[in-house]
């Protein structure tokens, strides 16, 4: 019960912030771009065979009641209703024009036995499993060619039980890579809202090659030292808006992705117009994250409104030789941070490969990075932005920032290299390569 005081704590806080948030920013939302949708057709999970004891595996009851929506097609989709009670199982697919609806005191749990998750194909964009060559265990829930799919309720639980999976990657027993939470892979329209997710085996929820997803009024949680436990990672996806929720867990809260090294950039995909609004939580990695898997691109991303505490690093874009793809156009502002290893890094050098035949002539592009209105509370380390030598990071843009260290210490420098940009009212003072006397090009425009 410890463990949890202190994100129920910070979740507490996090509730007032959104509330004064809603002054300043009122009307501020990107989900409009997935409607809820009302659903003439109901079911529950009871109708086939669900016994909510946390004992009994549900995997064939959740998987005959989604048969029933593919197949019967009722005019408006079909609504799965999932009451009161803990619901063992394994993974399930699934289907168009559903909306998967948990009920206040729903808890669906995964089971911990490995033999009951079936192996999937490596995307193409990473070549293999992201941990371990080959294929990858399926997620919890997943889908792959959908729209229309909703997962909402009454702040109902989708449990991974993550436990047995962390411990055998801390084991080093892992034969496959390990499952996420929630997958879905080449689809659209996706509303995913007023559920908690916890204990995720690896990444919390995963779209990828998607298109239009919300997800906005959820709440993810993981011990602080699960591994690989990120919280949203939209992954060569477009048009995502991430609104309004509280992320504690044991890796990146939000990470924007799109593809591994050679196989990211044959697949070409970027990730672009994603929305991030109104996030708190905590992380001993990093807050806001663009990578490291960026080889298909990642442009035009917005994140403001972000308030992180406990945290290893405020904003973190990374990227790594061999990656390629370019990082332009991201924008965060309006951030608060309280006890942060480093406040803001930008990296070149982050991140491992997938195997010996990357090309280390694939250098990342990464310009046009835009941060303001940041103010943070005992933060060791103020920046760290270090570009690649045969790769400048450009057009890096810093305003209004106020990065405080612990009370009676001296406030850390800026260590910088291979950087041009500009900076104005940054304190600490920038680093030489950020000065205010170089508000020229991509950054006269932002201040």
């Amino acid at each position: 019960m410890n463990r949890w005081v202190g994100p129920i704590f910070l979740c507490i806080i996090s509730t007032l912030l959104l509330m004064s948030w809603s002054v300043v920013a009122e009307g501020e939302t990107c989900s409009g771009i997935v409607p809820m949708q009302y659903r003439n057709d109901k079911i529950s999970i009871l109708d086939f065979g669900g016994v909510g004891d946390g004992r009994t595996l549900n995997t064939k009851a959740f998987k005959e009641a989604i048969f029933r929506i593919q197949h019967l097609k009722r005019k408006g989709g079909t609504l799965l209703y999932i009451p009161a009670g803990v619901y063992l199982t394994g993974p399930f697919d699934l289907t168009s024009r559903m909306t998967l609806y948990l009920a206040r005191g729903a808890v669906i749990k995964a089971t911990q036995d490995p033999s009951q998750w079936p192996l999937v194909d490596p995307l193409p964009s990473y070549g293999r499993g992201r941990e371990r060559p080959g294929a990858r265990y399926i997620s919890l829930l997943h889908g792959n060619g959908l729209h229309d799919v909703i997962i909402t309720g009454e702040n109902g639980t989708i449990d991974g039980q993550g436990d047995v999976w962390w411990n055998m990657w801390r084991q080093r027993t892992l034969q496959f890579t390990r499952p996420h939470l929630v997958e879905l892979m080449n689809s659209r329209g996706i509303l995913i809202s007023n559920v908690i997710f916890k204990n995720s085996p690896f990444w919390n929820i995963h779209p990828v090659y998607c298109s239009n997803v919300v997800i906005r009024y959820v709440t993810i949680l993981a011990p602080a030292d699960s591994p690989n436990t990120d919280g949203i990672d939209p992954d060569s996806s477009s048009n995502v808006c991430i609104e309004d929720s509280y992320i504690s867990v044991g890796d990146d809260l939000v990470a924007v992705k799109s593809g591994w090294d050679q196989y990211g950039i044959a697949y070409g995909r970027p990730s672009h117009g994603i929305t991030i609004r109104r996030i708190t939580g905590s992380s001993p990695f990093a807050g806001i994250a663009v990578g490291s898997e960026t080889s298909g691109g990642v442009v035009d991303v917005l994140a403001e409104h972000i308030s992180l505490f406990n945290m290893g690093v405020g904003i973190h874009i990374k990227t790594n030789i061999g990656r390629g793809g370019m990082i332009r156009n991201i924008t965060v502002s309006n951030v608060y941070m309280e006890n942060a290893r480093t406040g803001i890094k930008i990296a070149g050098d982050v991140g491992d490969h997938p195997d010996e035949n990357f090309n280390p002539n694939a250098l990342p592009v990464v310009k046009g990075i835009k941060i303001k209105d940041v103010w943070g509370e005992k933060v060791l380390q103020a920046g760290l932005i270090h570009g690649l030598k045969d790769s400048p990071f450009s057009g890096i843009c810093l305003s209004n920032i106020n990065l405080h260290g612990n009370p009676g210490s001296q406030n850390s420098i800026w260590k910088c290299s291979d950087v041009s940009g500009a900076a104005i009212q940054v304190s600490p003072f920038p680093c030489a390569e950020l000065t205010s006397s170089q508000q020229t090009g991509a950054c006269s425009t932002y201040f």
